[in-house]
């Protein structure tokens, strides 16, 4: 089983300035995704701001990601389920399966700390509900403190093979991926954390990249020239990229806040409001988006926004 290949952008939030979440927005992202040729994403994970949205507002708009890509061939929508109780979080992974999700991302309990043996169980839990549907497991030790190595998530994955994939977050990725390749069962790797080090990724064997969304094209081109045999050009575009990766991936925040308003400035979404707490962007963060615009700007020029006439979710 394979749940994600190539790009997998993590879809983010729109919300309206009062705070309230922009459905018809979200629809927006969901369409410019798949007219740029994506064929996987994520929702909800750390991009989304899943953690500043309401069980409500969650169901809805994974409803609405579910049914707007039903009928697109070969697409996958990988639902996350990042609930800290083990009970909610098979009713949710179970959930979503219903509703019709391909393939899931767990992300391991980590408020106050539990053991090893406890995320263990937790983990075992979801993927056991649902099987066999193909499940992603999220390490993103820095977000989270969730200390798991590969021989521990091999084990996880001897006990329930729908565990399939591992997204690596950790810093650097590199060593894990290498390990989980020479584990028994050998785990797929996605790197994740905006794909600051994806070259080394697909070097040591992943087989996909989980970004934001909001320049996605950036991400379809590196993977295109990679696939194509042409490194050395994907890995210029990518150190292209660097600088302001490394700058915005400073913090979860600061990266949300910068995506969501190249996102408006692109016309994908009307509003680059984000929940507080949230980082605040200052003049120079502003500047730098712009120039990264104007840099860009080959990849990511986009017609005017068309209002879709298909159905209301």
């Amino acid at each position: 089983m394979r749940a994600i290949s190539g790009v997998c952008p993590v879809l983010e939030t729109p919300f309206h300035e009062d705070g309230s979440v922009d459905d018809e927005g979200f629809v927006r992202i969901v369409d410019h995704m798949v007219a740029a040729g994506v064929r996987n994403v994520m929702f909800p994970g750390f991009a989304s701001e899943f953690h500043k949205l309401s069980d409500s507002e969650r169901s809805r708009l994974t409803t609405i990601l579910l049914k707007r890509t039903a009928d697109v061939k070969g697409f996958v929508a990988v639902i996350s389920i990042p609930d800290h109780a083990t009970t909610l979080a098979v009713a949710r992974a179970k959930e979503a399966v219903a509703s019709g999700a391909r393939a899931l991302n767990v992300l391991p309990p980590h408020f106050l700390g539990p053991s090893r043996g406890a995320v263990r169980e937790h983990l075992l839990a979801v993927l056991r509900a649902v099987a066999p549907t193909p499940v992603v497991l999220q390490y993103a030790p820095s977000q989270t403190g969730t200390a798991l190595d590969a021989d521990t998530i091999a084990e996880i994955a001897r006990l329930a093979p729908n565990l399939v994939q591992v997204k690596v977050e950790s810093t650097p990725p590199g060593a894990l991926i290498t390990a989980l390749s020479a584990t028994v069962p050998p785990l797929e790797s996605l790197v994740g954390s905006a794909g600051v080090q994806l070259p080394d990724a697909l070097r040591r064997g992943a087989v996909g990249v989980e970004p934001g969304c909001s320049f996605v094209e950036l991400y379809l081109e590196v993977w295109r020239l990679w696939q194509d045999g042409q490194q050395d050009d994907a890995t210029c575009l990518h150190q292209r990229m660097l600088p302001y990766l490394s700058y915005w991936m400073q913090s979860s925040e600061l990266i949300i806040a910068a995506e969501k308003e190249i996102s408006r400035k692109r016309g994908i979404i009307d509003s680059s409001h984000c929940r507080a707490p949230a980082h605040e962007l200052d003049p120079e963060e502003r500047a730098m988006i712009d120039r990264f615009l104007s840099e860009f700007a080959e990849f990511l020029s986009i017609p005017a926004p068309v209002r879709s006439p298909r159905r209301h979710e």
